[in-house]
Formats: C-alpha cells, structure tokens, sequence
C-alpha cells in the first residue's frame, strides 16, 4: 500500500501522495509503486501465454510430425484448423467482454476465471494420445480448439486493457514494452525447458513434462496479472455501450484508415516471424548440420536479442518516433534473413566447435540468429503501439472489438501460412523421421521458408505504413486525415 505524506498545520495529505489515494480513470496519473506495480502487472499479463505462444511456435509442428509421427501435411492442418477455430472466436470474446458489467471492470473477470482452465489446457496440447494418425488429428483438434478458446478469454480482454488504462502514448508503449518484455523473459525459460527436456525430440514424454510446467506457469502468471491491474482496472476508462449490427461494426473498422494500415502491418511481420519460428528447429540440425541437442540452445540468443532489440526500439520510438524504430529493425531483420538463405553448412562430421572453419561458420551462424531477434522485436511492439492510435480515432473507443478484428485477422493469415508451410515441406519431400536423407528440394524450401518469404513480409509490412498519420488525434477524422484548420501538434512519441 502507498504510504502518504500530511500538512504538519492540516494534517491531510498533500500532493502527490494525496493523489494515490482517490481513484484514477487514466493511469497517467498513478505514480510511485502504484505506476510500478501497474507495469510488473501488465508484464506478467502475457508472461505464460508467451511461453506458451514461443513453445508452440517452435517446436509443436516438430512434436506432431517426428514424436506422433504424423506427416508434415497433416500437422499443418491441425495447426491450421485450430487457428481458424481460434479466429472465429476473437470477435465473440471481444463483443462480449465490451458488454460486460462488472465492478472490477469488463476485462478482468475474463482474466480471473480462465487462468486455471487455460493451464491445464495448455499443457494436454503437448499429450501423445493413442491411435492412428487420424486419431491422433482429431484429438490434437479438439485440445486445441479448447486450448485456444481460453487464450483468447485471457489474451484478448488483457490486450485491450492497453488503450483503456491510460490515453498518453508515452505510456501505452511502456505498458506494451512492459508486456513483451514479459513475453519474451517467459519465452527464455520456456527455450531453457525445451533445452533441458526435450534432448530427443522422437520422445513424446518428454514433451508432455514441458507442457505441464508450462500450463502451472501460465496460470500463476495470469492471476498475478489480474491481482496487480486490478485497482488501476477498476476506474479505467470504459467502451461507449451502443446498439448495433455486425455490418455496421465492419463497415466502422473497414472505414478506420488508421487501423488497416495497422493490421496490415501486423498479419505481415507475424506471418514473418512465425514461418521462421516453425522453420528454426528443422532449419538448424537439417540445413546448417547443428547437432539436434544444440539446436535447442541455439534459440536462446535469438530469443535474448529479441528482448534487448525489445527496448532497443522502445527507446528509439521514445526519441525518434515509432515508425523510425519500425524501419530500423525491419532493415535488420530483413538483412538477416538473405543472410540465412547463404550461410554455409556446418562440417557433419564434427562437432561444431572442431575446426577453425565449422567454429567460424558457427559465429555466423550465432550473428545472423542474433541480428534477426534484434529486428524481429518490432513484430513484438509497434503494432500494438500503434493500435490505441486507430482506436482512439473511433468515437466509441470499443478497444475489445478492435483488438478482436486484430487478433482474428492475425490467427486467420497465420493459420493458413503454417498450412502453406506443411504442405510446402510434404512437396518438397522432406522427410521428419530420425536420421533422414533430405532431398536438395527440401533443403531449398526450408531456406526459402528462413530467407526470403520472411523477408517479402517484412518489406511489405514497411510499405503498408510508409504513410502514417503524424498529426494528433484531436485533429484528426476516424480515416487519419487531418480534420483541422490549424497546425497540429505531432502524435507522442511519433514527433
């Protein structure tokens, strides 16, 4: 509890101490351990799902085609089904979680009274069920259409907390740093689990102990966060309560100029990111002949380069403007991925600290994966900082709708490049089974898939917001036009 300071003559309390004890609508005004506890809170809000998000996308296609022994085709039409399945609830939580009527708020109660369900969830998506492979496929289905029903009742309330909390950009980037940042310390020790474990990646015990843990973390983390937001949550800004029609919602988001340029943004960069997160653990030991034991800590400086390139670009954003920040990192990662499509294999039949040579192609090897982390932070950061700007441009201010459009858009064209990866694995021939001879076909196509399609991306995603609105939303329309006749001041930290 903040303690207050008193008027020696009053005895009442004085500024700004006296400011800790009355509700605030806008967190802005918190100071003290009442702004510290509000970030650690926010920070913990996607500490498991991140875990869990990192986890998945690194080594889930792996467990079903080499653990469950399905082929690649058919592990990316789980993948794919499940994140169509988890699209199409987006939009339901979200509508829902703006109507809801709580003293603690709409958001908070979704995040209370999923966290458990989540937890256990999440860690049966990693359980070797008996049967064919047809088998193994509807339940692998099933447990992820559960599994990312409760995500999205945690992830998406909690997401659209960012624009209720508090209407300063300055902050809103700190509450989204502090959030990936949380993301990718739990996606750390998530690589750490995965090195430790899962030595054998053929062993599907050993991915079901990593699923536990993950499922007590995500839990833990999520009743953390709901405890920490709540006195901020309680008195924060709430979504305009109005009557209308699906038509009339997407034709309000399909008008919002501001939110498509950040949506396309967005689908862009993640599909990036998640094609060369799903590529990594076949990428390393079939490509670059990196033993199978080492691959695992291999993610690891990726992941660390990606935290520190986290509040790297924070700090750019801070004095450059948001967009400088995005165009720096996304000329990083793009040059990390040409790069990996010509790095040269390590020597096989040595270790690959056992030459001069496969030492040296080892190092390239460590910067190229380091400079990608750096680069591929601004997937993590710059659109969801930009989002409260589009939401702020809508009169209605319904963060939940608009973080759902966000999030389903994300899932719908995620699912379908994890599907295009599959199937593009299974026609190139590639081959999951231990100790497998993989034709040069498939060797090419996973380059591609670590190499230029990211690359594409990225400079697509660049392209999609080379016209962002610099002006204020006090002077501008819904479409980020400027609807004033004077000068406007810059947006925050976008001057």
């Amino acid at each position: 509890m903040a303690t207050s300071s008193t008027d020696s003559r009053s005895g009442t309390p004085t500024e700004p101490a006296a400011a800790q004890l009355r509700p605030v609508s806008d967190a802005s005004e918190l100071r003290g351990s009442a702004r510290r506890r509000l970030l650690w809170a926010y920070g913990l809000g996607d500490a498991g799902t991140g875990m869990a998000a990192a986890l998945i996308g690194f080594y889930l296609f792996i467990f079903y085609t080499a653990a469950a022994g399905l082929p690649a085709w058919m592990a990316g039409l789980v993948l794919m089904v499940a994140r169509l399945w988890d699209a199409i609830n987006d939009p339901i939580v979200g509508w829902l979680s703006d109507k809801t009527q709580s003293r603690s708020g709409p958001r908070l109660p979704w995040i209370l009274w999923s966290a458990v369900p989540l937890g256990v969830a999440m860690a049966f998506m990693w359980w070797l069920p008996p049967g064919g492979p047809w088998m193994k496929f509807t339940v692998f289905v099933l447990i992820s259409v559960v599994a990312n029903s409760l995500y999205t009742c945690v992830n998406l309330p909690y997401a659209a907390l960012a624009a209720e909390l508090t209407t300063d950009v300055s902050l809103r980037t700190r509450l989204n740093t502090a959030r990936f940042t949380g993301s990718i310390i739990a996606s750390l020790v998530g690589t750490v689990l995965g090195g430790l474990l899962l030595r054998d990646h053929h062993n599907p015990a050993s991915y079901f102990q990593v699923g536990i843990a993950t499922g007590l973390i995500i839990s833990a983390s999520t009743l953390l966060c709901g405890w920490g937001l709540a006195p901020a949550a309680r008195h924060c800004q709430r979504p305009v309560s109005e009557t209308g029609t699906t038509r009339r919602l997407l034709r309000r988001v399909s008008r919002n100029r501001r939110f498509l340029k950040v949506l396309g943004l967005y689908l862009l960069l993640w599909c990036a990111l998640q094609i060369m997160q799903t590529a990594a653990l076949i990428y390393l030991p079939v490509v670059m002949h990196v033993p199978e034991g080492w691959s695992n800590w291999i993610l690891l400086p990726f992941m660390v380069s990606t935290l520190g390139g986290l509040w790297l670009w924070n700090g750019v954003a801070h004095r450059r403007g948001r967009l400088q920040a995005l165009h720096t990192g996304g000329a990083l990662w793009i040059a990390a991925c040409l790069l990996a499509m010509v790095l040269p294999a390590l020597d096989a039949a040595i270790l690959p600290t056992g030459s001069a040579i496969n030492l040296a192609r080892l190092l390239l090897l460590l910067a190229t994966i380091i400079t990608a982390g750096v680069g591929a932070s601004t997937a993590y950061l710059i659109p969801w900082a930009l989002l409260p700007d589009a939401i702020d441009a809508d009169p209605e201010k319904p963060a939940g709708q608009y973080s759902a459009w966000m999030v389903l858009s994300q899932k719908i064209c995620i699912s379908f490049a994890l599907f295009f990866f599959g199937n593009l694995m299974s026609l190139s021939g590639y081959q999951a089974a231990r100790n497998a001879i993989q034709p040069d076909s498939a060797l090419v196509a996973i380059r591609l898939c670590m190499g230029i399609i990211p690359a594409v991306l990225v400079l697509l995603g660049l392209l999609v917001v080379r016209r962002w609105p610099q002006r204020s939303l006090a002077t501008s329309g819904p479409d980020g036009s400027d609807a004033s006749q004077g000068n406007g001041q810059p947006i925050g930290v976008d001057g």
